[in-house]
């Protein structure tokens, strides 16, 4: 006789954060949003839509100086017309919510280390290619907006309480130069339940329901 698992598969959306057991920069920690200046312009410059600038304003010559953010659009009409998803859109969805999440992390004081570009450094967020055809219902990404509005209502006061418990794990590091390792959690796992909306609801990859749970 096999012992019956108690738990399911994990969530397809997969995210942690190494805790910081160390004592981190209180210098940087002080002056943290201004410090995260620099990064945060570039983040936007890839998540804000496109944004024109002028070669020359009289002859009204426009170029694009940035763009991009989270395809949603695009893999919902691939998936409802043609069961597909573009594996360099996957790509692109992946890898900027990885950068969003290493600025994040870097903003809420989680770790010190000023975020990369593109190296995955201390914070690992991962969910799989899917199989549009045989895992993704195709008429699904219409309504998971919907679905995930008691989760949206969940965040928002969960937001709050971040906000607070990034103050007070401020003081902390201001004070003892460490970040206490409950609040460290709540916070991350606030952003973990935040991932698994979006990857339920934005970036589709799972028809797998977000589990209203801030674990692994």
């Amino acid at each position: 006789m096999t012992d019956t698992p108690l738990t399911g598969p994990a969530y397809p959306v997969q995210f942690s954060i190494d805790y910081p057991d160390r004592e981190l920069n209180r210098v940087t920690t002080a002056f943290r949003i201004i410090v995260a200046i620099p990064i945060a312009i570039v983040l936007a410059t890839v998540t804000g839509g496109p944004n024109f600038g002028w070669i020359d304003r009289d002859a009204a010559y426009p170029v694009i100086v940035g763009g991009g953010g989270i395809l949603f659009i695009a893999p919902l009409l691939m998936i409802l017309f043609r069961q597909k998803y573009p594996r360099w859109w996957f790509d692109w969805n992946l890898n900027l919510v990885r950068f969003e999440n290493r600025v994040l992390a870097y903003l809420f004081l989680l770790r010190d280390e000023y975020p990369s570009t593109d190296e995955e450094q201390a914070v690992r967020l991962d969910f799989p290619y899917p199989d549009a055809r045989n895992d993704l219902n195709r008429w699904l990404p219409l309504v998971k907006w919907l679905l995930a509005i008691p989760h949206v209502i969940l965040l928002f006061f969960l937001a709050i309480a971040a906000f607070v418990v990034i103050i007070i794990s401020w003081f902390a590091i201001l004070f003892t130069g460490r970040y206490p390792q409950g609040l460290f959690d709540f916070i991350v796992g606030v952003m973990r339940w935040g991932n698994r909306v979006q990857g339920y609801a934005l970036i589709l990859i799972t028809d797998r329901y977000p589990p209203f749970s801030l674990n692994p």
